[in-house]
């Protein structure tokens, strides 16, 4: 079952309730990178959106190299090929709550 996609002015919504959250992939996800100041810090804020994202049963692609998090958030089953919905806004609010 494919999740309704975000229209144009629903992503410019959610970029301008989120702006340290940047557009890639073409407008099919929104990214953003979060300095901590060690690894177990890092990894801390890691854990809680974790949990977050289990919850919401919506999970995050994400890279981790010592103090530093990226975060990609799209959904794979929106629109015909993947692209952003209202979950990623739900999870990107939950994660901006966390930091």
């Amino acid at each position: 079952m494919s999740v309704p996609e975000l229209g144009v002015k629903e992503i410019d919504q959610l970029l301008a309730d989120h702006p340290a959250w940047e557009l890639a992939r073409e407008g099919k996800a929104i990214t953003r990178t979060f300095q901590f100041a060690d690894f177990s810090e890092a990894w801390g804020f890691m854990s809680r959106v974790a949990l977050q994202a289990e919850a919401q049963d919506h999970h995050p692609e994400w890279f981790n190299v010592f103090a530093k998090v990226e975060v990609t958030l799209t959904t794979h089953d929106a629109g015909a090929s993947g692209g952003l919905s209202h979950r990623d806004a739900k999870l990107a609010r939950a994660i901006d709550g966390i930091v």
